[in-house]
């Protein structure tokens, strides 16, 4: 009787077990496009990743390069100082969106060109991601809004 109940304990114990490694590999597998890296352009032009791959791409809009198609599609460059990237959307910018404004892009880097299925603008005059104040800072392009204030 003593080991039928040790038995049966021993049983219960290796399908929780199971169960616990099937269920963490199930939540692993659903959450593998929830994580999106960011990168900035310049590793973008360095490294492209596959054409299947979808990251996030930060900087600044590039000064004239902001160009408004057929519709509702939209390319620009985006650039951190030391590499530019093109980029095209279709769909609605947010209000704040603009040259020389920072941005994160959501979206695959297809044939040299990053196609965007989601655009980020900063929430204010003085917010920016802090992926891009530091890809911006390693360029040594940026610039502290509160810089000025004294």
């Amino acid at each position: 009787m003593k080991s039928l109940k040790k038995q049966r304990r021993i049983q219960v114990i290796a399908l929780a077990t199971g169960a616990l490694i099937v269920s963490f590999g199930l939540i692993w597998y659903a959450s593998q496009d929830a994580f999106q890296f960011f990168r900035a352009p310049s590793e973008v032009v360095e490294a492209p990743p596959a054409p299947n791959e979808v990251f996030r791409i930060g900087g600044l809009v590039e000064e004239g390069t902001l160009i408004r198609g057929e519709g509702a599609t939209i390319t620009f460059r985006v650039t951190d100082g030391g590499a530019s990237v093109p980029v095209s959307y279709t769909g609605v910018l947010p209000d704040l969106f603009g040259e020389g404004e920072g941005m994160v892009g959501t979206g695959s880097y297809i044939d040299g060109e990053f196609k965007a299925t989601e655009i980020l603008a900063r929430h204010d005059e003085t917010y920016m991601p802090a992926e891009v104040i530091d890809a911006l800072k390693e360029q040594g392009v940026y610039v502290d809004p509160d810089a000025n204030d004294t």
